[in-house]
């Protein structure tokens, strides 16, 4: 992929690079017909600008912004480590930025790094649907999204299939007899649920069943376990799954103090695997997730895309591992 710069910019209107950058920051002293002609170079080459063409030091910065959850630092340590490590073979800094739910929009973080020194953007985010594939082709410049599948002209991503996991294992269960299966709705990662949710659906009408079992958590609650230790003391599944482990966690917790044994009356997954999945007891069954290879793939296809090197697979899918823990039962 080939990034627009200032230089061909300046080419394009036929002007120095001193006079693309007095247009670019708004300067009085070029005139009218110069301006717009550079106004019109901008646009037909579709170039962004950013804080390093804004200030004439157009030399590549080595940079890449990376957004990441607030609330998914307990995830994404690994995440982390992969693309630092890849970063580093490849001498290039990370910029860290978070997002807090309900208080930054996504679109203007990216908006913000974007016009500050970095080459590329890495985005740790199940938010970013295909209606923001426009949005983010806009900015030129190289972006790869972690954990979603989605992609455009200068967009890759990298992700677990979620959809599928739940697919499989519902049918594993379906087909030892097992139809009440409950999927906990998890508020802070709404996408990857709509995923599970698919995948549960599918894996019950391909058994001619239809699928209802989908815990929704009432918006007055904050707390999944405050909302659990009331459903559970009216209700009784087979098997839970939650997204996360603090909702296994809670599950797990709910159910034990409503007279419910974990796994012989309930069995419970949780679909992202963490290190507190097998330090509480019973130890939980959980997906495991390539979490270091989600961050070392993403670094390495922004590389590509920096150095205009040929990307085969604009939405990279990595695979999973069940594993099978105290809170479910062997078929």
């Amino acid at each position: 992929m080939k990034r627009v710069t200032i230089y061909e910019v300046a080419k394009e209107a036929g002007v120095s690079l001193a006079t693309v950058s007095r247009v670019i920051n708004g300067s009085s002293v070029v005139k009218a017909p110069t301006r717009i002609r550079v106004e019109e170079a901008i646009k037909k080459l579709g170039y962004k600008p950013n804080a390093i063409a804004q200030g004439l030091a157009l030399s590549k910065t080595t940079t890449i912004g990376l957004i990441i959850p607030e609330a998914s630092f307990t995830y994404t340590g690994q995440v982390i480590n992969g693309l630092l490590d890849v970063a580093r073979i490849y001498n290039y800094n990370i910029m860290l930025h978070t997002i807090t739910e309900g208080i930054t929009d996504v679109d203007k973080i990216v908006d913000v790094i974007i016009k500050s020194r970095v080459d590329g953007v890495i985005i740790y985010s199940d938010k970013i649907v295909d209606d923001s594939i426009s949005l983010l082709n806009e900015y030129n410049i190289p972006i790869v999204v972690i954990s979603n599948k989605i992609s455009g002209d200068s967009v890759c991503s990298v992700y677990v299939d979620f959809e599928k996991a739940i697919y499989e294992l519902c049918l594993k269960y379906l087909a030892n007899g097992v139809k009440d299966i409950a999927l906990l709705e998890d508020r802070k990662n709404v996408n990857t649920t709509k995923f599970m949710l698919k995948g549960a659906k599918r894996a019950f009408e391909k058994e001619g069943l239809a699928y209802d079992n989908f815990i929704e958590i009432p918006k007055e609650y904050r707390s999944s376990y405050k909302f659990l230790s009331k459903y559970f003391k009216d209700h009784r599944h087979n098997l839970v799954i939650a997204n996360r482990d603090s909702q296994a966690m809670a599950v797990l917790n709910a159910a034990r103090e409503n007279g419910i044994r974990v796994p012989e009356d309930m069995e419970i997954v949780c679909v992202i695997d963490t290190k507190y999945n097998s330090m509480i007891r019973p130890t939980i069954s959980s997906f495991s997730i390539p979490s270091y290879d989600l961050g070392a793939v993403s670094m390495r296809l922004m590389t590509k895309m920096l150095q205009n090197e040929e990307v085969e697979d604009k939405e990279k899918c990595l695979s999973y591992l069940f594993t099978s823990r105290e809170t479910t039962k062997v078929y």
